[in-house]
């Protein structure tokens, strides 16, 4: 439903009923071990899915950390878990959540905190991308609460600093929240699913998000600091590569964003005015402020060391592509492979239409452009699948798609 009261299929409908409150109070947060082996007993006599969410304070500290663990079962009620104040032992918590399914929305925002807590669930389902997979434009968690439960959320804090103690009433109503109707949502979805014939689609989404490693670490991070197309000359980027690093070291010391530190845009500022002094520095717009003012010999020192850089050691201003280039520059660089991803993306459009998908997850864009600058050889349909398998695809997507591609790109040869 939406705002109107409208449902897509033209019926009125009550509005949706907003929540500000949890149905059973928010309950005090978890801070004192003896608090948690009490609330993990209670979690792990529950029944059912477990709802599963964090708060981090991104914007505000260098690490991407849980400040706040919420968790929500049948038969348990609601938990508020502060794993800074536990010194992150949680082990109590850790055991009442083995062996269950947890219900997570765009899980991959959170599993990697809570892996770090010793936190990783044994089953997964996923809101946000049952929400996708189910045809839905808008999956936001309200947005689907609202359209599948007939709820509205309180929302506001989700950008706040959580690492801020105590942690206001208002934000922990909010937070408690986030997970108060996630097994509701779940299960209305599921049916959905299982309605439209896509379940198992799903459940093979969720199992690879479950097990899937951790991303590698950028080659060079630095490289994309925002506005570095302003900066033309490789000494240039050294200077950017210098502040960028003075800048990634200071922020992990005090554990602030480093955005906070330092703003993509000064940097770029003084990589393309070049000055090598102090004063110079300071006549540049935010480096004129106090805070700035106090660590300037930082700057100047990076500035200084980009500068003494032999050009052997300057960067690349067109470092090589680990994957094809872009594809607005596939018409150049090669024609024929141009004409393979035009084929094959009409192609995969015409099948996302037909299931109802947004075509990203139809099959993975970055898997489809390597497919199609390099395709296997011999091309064949076993060929492509076996392509598609080696990176990443799963079985329901190979199905949907490889005898497609591999007609595609045979035409567009």
């Amino acid at each position: 439903m939406g705002d109107s009261g409208t449902g897509t299929d033209g019926e009125e409908r009550p509005e949706p009923a907003l929540l500000t409150q949890p149905v059973d109070g928010t309950p005090d947060v978890v801070a004192t071990p003896e608090a948690l082996r009490a609330a993990a007993a209670a979690l792990a006599g529950g029944r059912g899915a477990i709802a599963v969410d964090t708060e981090r304070a991104s914007g505000y500290r260098y690490s991407q950390r849980a400040y706040l663990v919420q968790v929500r079962r049948q038969g348990a009620g609601t938990v508020l878990v502060d794993p800074v104040a536990l010194n992150d032992r949680i082990d109590p918590l850790i055991a009442a959540l083995a062996d269950t399914e947890w219900v997570l929305h765009a899980a991959s925002q959170d599993l990697p905190c809570l892996a770090e807590l010793g936190l990783a669930p044994a089953r997964l389902f996923d809101t946000e991308l049952a929400g996708r997979l189910a045809g839905y434009e808008r999956v936001a968690l309200g947005t689907l609460v609202e359209l599948l439960l007939g709820y509205r959320l309180e929302k506001g804090h989700g950008a706040a600093d959580w690492s801020r103690r105590p942690l206001p009433q208002e934000w922990l109503d909010y937070a408690a929240l986030d997970v108060e109707l996630l097994v509701e949502l779940r299960d209305a979805l599921e049916a959905e699913l299982a309605e439209q014939g896509k379940l198992e689609w799903a459940l093979e989404e969720f199992e690879a998000l479950r097990v899937a490693p951790p991303p590698p670490p950028r080659a060079e991070p630095w490289r994309r600091t925002s506005g570095i197309h302003r900066v033309r000359t490789p000494r240039g980027l050294a200077a950017v590569r210098a502040l960028w690093e003075a800048r990634d070291q200071l922020a992990r010391q005090r554990d602030i964003a480093p955005g906070r530190v330092l703003p993509d845009t000064s940097i770029v500022q003084a990589a393309i005015a070049a000055p090598d002094n102090e004063t110079d520095l300071l006549r540049l717009p935010v480096f004129k402020g106090r805070s700035q003012r106090r660590i300037a010999e930082l700057w100047v020192r990076a500035l200084r060391e980009a500068a003494a850089l032999s050009r052997s050691e300057l960067p690349d201003p067109s470092p090589p592509h680990e994957g094809p280039p872009p594809p607005n520059r596939w018409g150049d660089r090669d024609p024929a492979a141009a004409a393979r991803l035009a084929a094959v993306r009409a192609q995969l459009t015409v099948i996302a239409e037909e299931h109802r998908l947004p075509i990203e997850n139809l099959l993975q864009p970055e898997l489809v452009r390597r497919t199609c600058w390099r395709p296997p050889e011999p091309l064949s349909t076993d060929s492509v699948t076996e392509a598609l398998r080696a990176g990443g695809a799963r079985e329901w997507q190979i199905r949907l798609t490889g005898d497609a591609l591999a007609t595609a790109l045979k035409g567009s040869g």
